[in-house]
């Protein structure tokens, strides 16, 4: 069985909703175990648990959103220590373009490494039905490519 972490940070309510979204679509894979966690309560031992990781976060000042950031600094360097890489995608719920989120998730994911498999998913504005579909969507492609060993 393949394992899907799927790692938010959320302040204003968005991101998780979109991460709900996302779960939803992971569950409908029965080859593959997904886990939700905000990034505030995901750690080390998670990451290394999964197989992929689907990260949502908001761009704050055009930057990751610092919640996620924080994750991502705590688990690099107990990372570097084993030998292995995880796939990923990412949704970003923003007011701006997302750009600058994106870029430097990008840059830090080749560090640990990761392999980008999904394009990264820009969401701006409120949630809508739309952006919920879309997020459910990116769930399910994640968790099916690593059940069928795409990924």
């Amino acid at each position: 069985m393949k394992h899907l972490l799927i790692v938010y940070h959320s302040q204003s309510g968005t991101n998780a909703r979109l991460a709900q979204a996302a779960l939803r679509g992971a569950l409908q894979e029965e080859g593959t175990e997904t886990r939700l966690l905000r990034a505030v309560d995901a750690d080390t031992s998670d990451l290394l648990w999964a197989d992929g990781v689907l990260f949502g976060a908001a761009e704050n000042f055009g930057y990751l959103a610092g919640g996620l950031t924080d994750f991502l600094a705590r688990t690099f360097y107990p990372a570097q220590m084993q030998p292995r890489s995880w796939v990923y995608g990412t949704f970003i719920g923003t007011g701006n373009d997302g750009s600058g989120a994106v870029r430097q998730l990008q840059r830090i994911a080749r560090g640990y490494p990761m392999r980008e498999v999904a394009e990264p998913l820009v969401l701006r504005g409120p949630v809508i039905d739309t952006a919920l579909a879309r997020c459910e969507e990116l769930g399910l492609t994640l968790a099916a490519g690593l059940a069928m060993g795409i990924f």
